[in-house]
């Protein structure tokens, strides 16, 4: 009994415990900040905010407990004029000598911004207890996001980012801040990590525009830049699936790859179609699993699942009585889906 949703300020309390799991800059465990993340949410679904500033948050809820155990988020954009996307391009740097006749390739990160940014996926998190569970949660949790893409196509970018987290030190420090960032700001990484929420200039006014070379570094910094951590190593591992891939790029923060993808080229996207459902007794682990959604008059307005349905004539699928109770639809309803 699970269903996503869109988010409502009201949702605070639950949503601030599921942040305090991971705490990350996305969904920091913040109560201030989890209270404008909300706002800013109930605001982007309702459309009352510019397109460009556009946050959406889903929740994952389990329906007999009454309880929220996950969340996942899209931002519209990511990276304008007032708050540009920054990142390190990891690059090379080409030496020859004649003398010696010897030839050297030196790995450098140079601080990059983007002004017109992407679309940004992040806030994926769900709770220890119901990850490995029958039902894929954490699949429909990061489905979710591109259905929604699909339905609401206009809103989003052309291209789609996804910062992973690399592996970190146990009380959630990073290597790579400690050797640099922490000594161009004088800020310690969870200083950095939330003010970058709502203030970037200080990276641009601090951190140097020239190449820095990657060999001045510690040998465990440099073996961590680019690399994912073993917990998010099963998102690499979908976002490769789908259509994503290392985009050559870390963050400045923690030294996370960066996975991009075109919007339209991404799987869920491209296949997702509106179908009509039709009612079935019952499906099987043998049907194929999807990815549902739909939009309602009623609350929540948005309203997902991942479920088992049975493919039957063009356009068409049957779901079970439970499978539309869940979404507040009734036989014969139009819903869109994506297999996955």
């Amino acid at each position: 009994m699970f269903r996503i949703r869109q988010s409502y300020r009201d949702d605070a309390e639950q949503v601030f415990a599921v942040a305090e799991h991971l705490d990350t800059v996305n969904l920091p465990a913040n109560r201030k900040h989890i209270d404008a993340i909300l706002d800013r949410s109930e605001r982007s679904f309702s459309a009352e905010c510019p397109v460009g500033e556009r946050e959406f948050l889903f929740v994952l809820e389990d329906l007999e407990k009454k309880r929220i155990i996950g969340t996942s988020m899209i931002y519209a954009q990511h990276g304008t004029k007032r708050a540009p996307h920054i990142f390190f391009r990891v690059e090379t740097d080409e030496r020859y000598s004649v003398t010696l006749d010897k030839y050297m390739v030196h790995p450098t990160l140079r601080i990059g911004y983007n002004y017109d940014g992407p679309s940004e996926i992040g806030g994926l998190i769900l709770l220890p207890e119901y990850r490995r569970n029958t039902d894929a949660l954490g699949k429909a949790l990061s489905y979710v996001r591109f259905l929604y893409m699909r339905m609401h196509r206009e809103l989003f970018r052309s291209d789609v980012l996804s910062e992973l987290l690399p592996p970190l030190e146990a009380d959630g420090a990073s290597k790579l801040w400690e050797a640099l960032g922490r000594r161009f700001t004088g800020l310690t990484y969870q200083e950095a990590d939330l003010l970058s929420k709502d203030n970037k200039e200080f990276i641009h006014a601090l951190f140097p525009d020239d190449p820095i070379h990657v060999e001045l570094l510690p040998d465990d910094v440099r073996a961590m830049i680019g690399q994912v951590g073993p917990e998010t190593k099963p998102v690499e591992k979908m976002l490769r699936r789908i259509g994503f891939s290392y985009a050559g790029q870390i963050d400045p923060f923690d030294g996370g790859p960066h996975f991009t993808a075109r919007t339209d080229d991404i799987t869920v996207v491209r296949d997702a179609a509106l179908v009509e459902t039709r009612a079935v007794e019952h499906t099987d682990a043998e049907r194929p699993w999807a990815i549902v959604a739909t939009e309602t008059a009623a609350r929540p307005k948005f309203r997902a699942i991942g479920t088992r349905v049975i493919p039957m004539e063009p356009g068409v699928v049957g779901m079970t009585e439970d499978a539309r109770a869940r979404l507040g639809i009734t036989n014969g309803s139009k819903v869109w889906l994506a297999y996955g």
